[in-house]
């Protein structure tokens, strides 16, 4: 367990949600570490990643598989052709090393979120401004799961504007990001990704493109790879929460708190586009 997890089991949420950059390999490994260590204690587990909540049928399915099988059957899960960093080798690494521990007798269970799962779904969120409709899916989708079972924790890996605790304010439109739709604020502790210089892998605008407003951005404008990732701060630390202050990082209030990574290395998609 991290350094700091005292900080976040003393206020005793129901909810961890930890705001990520996407296509680290890092990230995914530290949700990891936790989801391990507390199912090692004992302790129920729900992970919720950032898949399509269409495929989650397909990776339920695949968790139901033995250890044997369950890889080639999460691979056609909705892996292939997306290459945002969602569907990296280390978010894949995850998901496999949490199927080993369930195999061996740990309670953990998994749940992919990502957006409306059905038409019904849509429709009921449509009318939220921006994309209010996307994040209050994701809500759901990850507070319906966590009803059905006893869980003592639910770890949220998602992309850090979900996670924020304010009203997000993009293209005109003010929404409500998931964490603030989740749960009631004293079940969620939520906590933003800080890390050294490095990398990552994610899909950015190609230099010289410049988006017009009203206007779509085409696939051709988009460049995915490995790109700098530019620090947040130099601490010489080893991965750690902190729920407090700490010298070197910039606070902010729209967390909770933040996790620290140290250097950082992109991960490549799991399933190389076709």
């Amino acid at each position: 367990m991290p350094d700091g997890w005292a900080q976040v089991a003393a206020r005793k949420p129901h909810f961890v949600i930890f705001g990520e950059n996407h296509g680290t390999e890092e990230a995914p490994k530290f949700v990891g570490d936790i989801a391990c260590a507390l199912a090692a204690k004992g302790e129920h587990v729900l992970v919720a990643v950032e898949h399509d909540s269409s495929q989650n049928a397909a990776f339920q399915a695949a968790w139901s598989l033995e250890q044997s099988q369950f890889e080639a059957a999460l691979r056609v899960a909705g892996w292939k052709d997306r290459e945002d960093g969602v569907t990296s080798e280390a978010m894949f690494h995850l998901l496999v090393r949490l199927h080993s521990l369930k195999d061996a007798g740990g309670s953990i269970s998994i749940v992919a979120f990502n957006g409306a799962r059905d038409e019904a779904q849509h429709e009921r969120f449509k009318a939220l401004p921006g994309q209010g409709p996307h994040e209050a899916a994701q809500a759901e989708n990850i507070r319906e799961v966590s009803q059905r079972h006893r869980y003592d924790h639910v770890l949220v890996l998602v992309g850090n504007l979900h996670a924020r605790k304010h009203e997000v304010e993009r293209g005109g439109f003010t929404f409500k990001p998931m964490a603030m739709l989740l749960a009631p604020p004293d079940e969620i502790v939520t906590l933003n990704m800080v890390a050294a210089k490095g990398t990552s892998w994610n899909c950015m605008l190609k230099p010289g493109h410049k988006p017009q407003a009203g206007k779509p951005i085409m696939a051709d404008a988009i460049e995915c790879g490995v790109h700098a990732y530019s620090g947040d701060g130099n601490l010489q630390r080893l991965p750690f929460i902190s729920l407090k202050p700490v010298a070197g990082i910039v606070p902010g209030d729209n967390y909770d708190g933040f996790y620290w990574l140290g250097n950082i290395h992109g991960s490549r998609p799991a399933v190389p586009k076709s």
